[in-house]
């Protein structure tokens, strides 16, 4: 298994010292990828009485690709998407800025994708949020094929190519898509019949393993191959010693590929905010109780 940390944005924010500071941490612990979320937008819930979303406009997010393209040249560490949401951004430009990442980093980019949530990002981006999950599917074939072919001649629903392609196209070809989400059927077999690996949001368990059945069963249906072409993050959020080791031997026993530690909250924000030192302090701890299994991989 491989392991990660997610960036905790919005706690460190966007003092550079501080950002680059957890980034080194991960990286001189030994950890194999580092990902980050993505949000262009937050609603302002002073406006929505009844807002109930995870974030908002108090929420800071770093713009993923041009993030990704500095860290590019601090670290060794894959970096990944988790996730970019797709449908709300145009699929020519993502392919182009995707390639750009893998290039500058040697090969070491990961492109998790979601379908989100947030019909108010989607408005303000022009985009319908009512199609998004079809819109998808066919933005994961475009793209593949704009990283492969010299030029494509498309024809689809939400896209029309009239033999054109993009240059630079990337080291690895193509890049891994890896799709987030499973709250659906849906969801999870299009990640069966479309996605290089499903990044789950939720630690080992026998949900997850229905799910990942289901998802593996899609794959089947249409020819492709099961793990481990068709890999598994879990992600584990506990900080209790005892409890980590458990869910690490869990991760392991599910088929997990890469495990991703997240040690912020993201959802309730009566939580309290970590400060910047007790985020240093997480790391430490993940590396502390990984031990030989996280160096192994290097």
């Amino acid at each position: 298994m491989k392991f990660g940390m997610f960036l905790p944005q919005r706690e460190i924010g966007h003092d550079l010292q501080n950002v680059l500071g957890f980034v080194e941490a991960v990286d001189n612990a030994g950890f194999d990828f580092l990902q980050a979320t993505d949000h262009v937008l937050g609603a302002d819930p002073s406006a929505r009485p009844n807002w109930d979303g995870a974030y908002d406009v108090h929420d800071l997010f770093h713009e993923q690709f041009v993030f990704f393209g500095h860290l590019a040249a601090l670290t060794k560490m894959e970096l990944v998407s988790a996730v970019l949401i797709l449908p709300q951004r145009q699929t020519a430009l993502v392919a182009k800025q995707a390639a750009e990442v893998d290039i500058l980093t040697g090969g070491r980019f990961r492109l998790g994708i979601g379908v989100g949530w947030n019909d108010v990002e989607y408005e303000a981006l022009n985009v319908d949020f009512r199609t998004r999950g079809e819109r998808c599917e066919e933005q994961i074939h475009v793209l593949r094929r704009l990283w492969t072919e010299e030029s494509i001649d498309f024809t689809g629903r939400f896209h029309r190519i009239d033999r054109a392609g993009i240059l630079p196209r990337p080291i690895q070809q193509p890049i891994p898509i890896w799709i987030g989400g499973g709250a659906t059927k849906r969801v999870l077999e299009r990640i069966g019949r479309l996605g290089d690996g499903w990044l789950s949001g939720s630690p080992p368990g026998e949900d997850t393993d229905r799910a990942y059945a289901i998802i593996k069963n899609a794959a089947k249906a249409v020819g492709r191959l099961a793990p481990p072409a068709l890999q598994l993050g879990l992600r584990i959020s506990t900080l209790d010693a005892g409890k980590f080791e458990r869910q690490i031997d869990a991760c392991e026993l599910a088929g997990a590929s890469h495990v991703s530690l997240r040690g912020d909250n993201p959802i309730d924000h009566n939580d309290p905010i970590r400060t910047f030192d007790q985020y240093l302090e997480i790391v430490d701890f993940a590396a502390t109780a990984l031990g030989d299994r996280l160096q192994s991989n290097r």
